[in-house]
C-alpha cells in the first residue's frame, strides 16, 4: 500500500495511506495555503492534537472528528466582520490565531510559580460590548463541508459583576452574502440553533465541541455565528478561539462570494 508522509519543520505532521486522491489533494492544499501566508498567523495547519501546538501548527482545544481535518486555514480573513465587540480586547482575527490562548498560558505560569510574560498578559480574546450578544461573519476561500465547530471560552474563575460569560445559545447561518444585523436575525430561522450547557465545556481547555447537522453544511462558502446569550446573569460574553472542522472543496475566487439559497430553515 502506498504511504505518503507529510513533513513540516523536519517533523512528520500527517500521513496519507493508500492512493486516495482526495486526501492527497487536501494535504497539498494545506501546505500551499500555509506557504502563501508568508509567516502570518494563519491557523488550521498541521497541528499536534488537543490542547497543543507545534512550530507552524495550530493549537486545538478538542479532538478532531474522525475522518475530518482542521479547515480553519480556509477562512478569508479580509472578509471577517464582527458586531458588538469591545475594542479594548481582540478583534475577529484574534479568534483564529494559531497560538495557545493566553489564559491557558497564564494558568500554567501561575501553577509553576512564574510571573506573567507578554504572551500571558495580552488580551487575545473577544468580549461583547453593550450586552451579551455577538455577531460574526466568516467567509471562506473554498467551499466547505463543515462537520464540527470548536469554540473556546476562558472567562476568569474569580467571578464578579464584570466577569464575562461563556456563550450559551448560538445560532448558525450558512451561505449569507454578508453579516446579519441583530434585528434582522430575529426574523431569519438559523440553519442550526445550539444550546450549550456547562458539561459541554472541556475543563482543561475551555473548549466546546459542537457537532453540526452535517447534511445542512455541505457546500458552505460562509458562516454567521450569532451568540444570542451567555451562561449566567452577566452582561458580556467572551470567546478566545474558534476552529472549524470538515472538508475543503473547490476554491472560490476571492471577492466574488455568491449567496447560495437563504441558509435557513430547520
Amino acid at each position: 500500500m502506498p504511504t505518503f508522509i507529510i513533513f513540516k519543520n523536519n517533523k512528520a505532521v500527517d500521513t496519507v495511506r493508500g492512493a486516495d486522491p482526495r486526501k492527497l489533494s487536501e494535504a497539498v492544499k494545506k501546505l500551499a495555503m500555509e506557504a502563501d501566508s508568508d509567516g502570518a498567523a494563519v491557523t488550521g495547519g498541521f497541528g499536534e492534537g488537543v490542547g497543543s501546538s507545534s512550530g507552524g501548527g495550530s493549537w486545538l482545544g478538542a479532538s478532531l472528528p474522525k475522518g475530518y481535518s482542521d479547515v480553519t486555514d480556509t477562512v478569508d480573513f479580509k472578509g471577517l466582520d464582527l458586531l458588538n465587540s469591545d475594542t479594548a480586547f481582540g478583534n475577529s482575527r484574534t479568534l483564529f490565531e494559531g497560538s495557545k490562548p493566553s489564559a491557558l498560558v497564564e494558568g500554567a505560569a501561575k501553577g509553576k510559580g512564574k510571573t506573567k510574560d507578554s504572551e500571558a498578559s495580552k488580551k487575545d480574546w473577544v468580549e461583547s460590548d453593550t450586552d451579551e450578544q455577538l455577531m460574526m461573519y466568516i467567509p471562506f476561500q473554498s467551499s466547505l463541508k463543515v462537520h464540527t465547530l470548536h469554540i473556546t471560552s476562558l472567562p476568569p474563575k474569580e467571578s464578579d459583576d464584570d466577569t464575562p460569560m461563556r456563550p450559551k445559545t448560538v445560532h448558525i447561518y450558512s451561505n449569507r452574502a454578508h453579516i446579519v444585523g441583530f434585528d434582522e436575525a430575529e426574523n431569519i430561522p438559523p440553519t442550526q440553533a445550539i444550546t450549550l450547557s456547562p458539561r459541554d465545556w472541556d475543563e482543561k481547555t475551555g473548549t466546546a465541541k459542537i457537532e453540526l447537522r452535517f447534511v445542512k453544511f455541505q457546500n458552505v462558502t460562509s458562516l454567521v455565528l450569532f451568540v444570542v446569550d451567555g451562561e449566567g446573569d452577566g452582561e458580556k460574553t467572551r470567546i478566545d478561539r474558534l476552529r472549524i472542522m470538515g472538508e475543503t472543496g473547490e476554491k472560490r475566487e476571492l471577492g466574488k462570494l455568491e449567496k447560495i439559497g437563504e441558509g435557513g430553515g430547520e
